[in-house]
């Protein structure tokens, strides 16, 4: 192959720009990816799965470069093909600088946060997109200059086109190399907070379940600070590297470590009871959720009761009694601790406190049944931990709302539930039954819930039924949410009531005209952006 200096550099140009460029278009993926845990399986389940418009945006870049390169290039030959060449270069940057704008405002519903993981892999994965970029312009060049055609000299980089395709193979191609570095970085990491916990004199406490975790552990840190310094793992930081970056950045000046554990996979709790050795541990209930890795409830009851055999003392609820069975340091929901004689309504729920047979009566501003069941497993815990009867209900008198957990709030005038952080079946039909403490129209805005396996279109159904009654019924999405439209239908739902939309955008135009000041609306679960 003939190459001057001027055509190297020109190639070299061109393979760079196009570098840049499709570095640009991977700012949802990256998301996509970190949002997986950076399972490069993950995200290229999502860039090609059925009804995601992902792969069909990339198709639409590529013939859009393929046309109007080819276009341009043709339209100037007279001047020759190394002018049409240069002048094609405009509209090829043209169509990906209009791309990358169209992809700013397709934000990501969790925005890309650009930890330094995410700053690695953004590095190396631009250094292998422009080894192919330049890779495959220079090969372009060498087909051009073998055949020797001065047409297709003129249509010689127009296969650039085809580049898009490649992006989310090599970006998830630059994913598997960056782990052979952040493996061995993230055990160093996850190492050193367990040396960290090892030689800690604080009480360690694990809190898992498939539904109420993050509030039972918010409830329980509000109640332990009456008495004990107390450090708990925030929002839902609930997997080895987030419980040890708490470690590793908070450190441990602290009596009372709150570890909120997290599973997907089976494995999981035995992996982070090793690294936190809970004396104390709280199993909230076990229900459907994450059935979709799982495969069945027994296999999410076998993962979660590995809390309870790891920890000397446990709190159970009622679901997962069963797990207390030749533990002699259990408190049990129903049997040791419970609430009873809940009301709830517009100003929040009302109960009695049951603490080994003496009875406390709780209001909280806090909406749903489930904040009586989990302010009785923080205090069982609370007990368990050596606090006074006295103590846990001046805790239990400062609780306040979980962000995203039915969090109240209000917005022009609409009472808003926000229930958006997830969702389980469990939850999802207790933010239902708050909604209808509300006076006022009553509205619920949701994708359906997700992540249950073979139970996913049963389930949605029984959601849908609850939803009957309503005064307004929006579902988002198009796939999912069939389910949850017939089991509102099959229980007598009004179909006037119903509405199918594809984005929240479009089910804020609906509420926004049929309600008005005083009326309530639910949002319930937001779906991760792979959904």
């Amino acid at each position: 192959m003939n190459l001057t200096l001027s055509l190297t550099l020109a190639i070299v140009f061109g393979g760079i720009l196009t570098a840049f460029f499709l570095s640009l278009c991977t700012r949802r993926q990256l998301g996509i990816l970190q949002q997986e845990g950076y399972s490069s399986e993950a995200l290229l389940k999502w860039c090609f799965k059925k009804g995601n418009l992902e792969g069909r945006r990339l198709s639409l870049l590529a013939l859009s470069l393929l046309l109007l390169t080819a276009l341009v290039n043709l339209c100037f030959c007279f001047a020759g093909y190394k002018i049409a060449n240069l002048i094609a270069l405009a509209p090829y940057a043209g169509i990906y600088a209009l791309y990358v704008l169209s992809e700013e405002r397709r934000a990501l519903k969790v925005p890309v946060k650009f930890t330094a993981r995410l700053t690695r892999l953004t590095v190396c994965n631009t250094l292998f997109v422009a080894a192919l970029s330049c890779g495959f312009a220079f090969a372009c060049e060498a087909v051009a200059q073998a055949v020797g055609s001065e047409w297709y000299f003129l249509f010689r980089y127009v296969p650039f086109a085809a580049l898009p395709f490649a992006v989310p193979f090599v970006l998830a191609f630059s994913n598997l190399v960056m782990r052979l570095y952040e493996i061995p970085h993230a055990k160093k990491f996850v190492t050193r907070a367990r040396r960290a916990l090892e030689n800690s004199a604080c009480v360690k406490v694990g809190i898992t379940g498939s539904f109420g975790k993050t509030s039972v552990k918010g409830f329980a840190e509000t109640i332990l600070s009456e008495k004990f310094r107390v450090l708990a793992t925030p929002s839902s930081y609930n997997t080895p590297l987030g419980i040890a970056r708490t470690v590793n950045e908070k450190g441990l000046d602290c009596e009372i470590f709150l570890a909120e554990m997290g599973a997907r996979r089976t494995g999981d709790i035995a992996e982070l009871c090793e690294l936190v050795n809970p004396a104390f541990g709280v199993v909230t209930g076990v229900c459907g959720q994450h059935l979709e890795t799982f495969g069945t409830l027994e296999a999410v009851r076998a993962e979660k009761g590995v809390l309870a055999r790891r920890a000397a003392h446990v709190v159970l609820g009622a679901s997962v009694a069963d797990m207390a069975e030749g533990k002699q340091n259990a408190l049990v929901a129903g049997r040791d601790f419970g609430a009873e004689e809940i009301v709830l309504s517009e100003r929040g729920v009302a109960f009695t406190l049951l603490l080994k047979g003496e009875k406390l009566p709780v209001e909280l501003p806090l909406f749903g049944r489930q904040v009586a069941e989990n302010v009785a497993l923080a205090a069982a815990l609370a007990l368990q931990l050596g606090m006074s009867k006295e103590e846990i209900a001046a805790g239990i008198s400062k609780i306040r709302p979980v962000p995203h957990r039915l969090e109240k709030r209000e917005g022009n005038g609409l009472v808003i539930l926000d229930d958006a952080y997830n969702s389980n079946p469990e939850g999802a039909k207790n933010a239902v039954e708050a909604l209808r403490a509300f006076g006022g129209k009553k509205c619920v805005v949701t994708p359906g819930l997700v992540e249950l396996g073979a139970i996913e279109t049963e389930t949605n159904e029984a959601l849908g039924r609850t939803l009957a009654g309503l005064d307004l019924v929006i579902l988002v999405g198009e796939t999912r949410v069939l389910p949850v439209r017939n089991g509102y239908l099959a229980a007598g739902g009004e179909e006037s009531r119903l509405f199918l939309v594809p984005v929240l955008e479009k089910a804020q135009e609906i509420f926004t005209e049929k309600l008005s000041a005083g009326d309530c609306i639910l949002f319930l679960n937001d779906l991760p952006d792979k959904y």
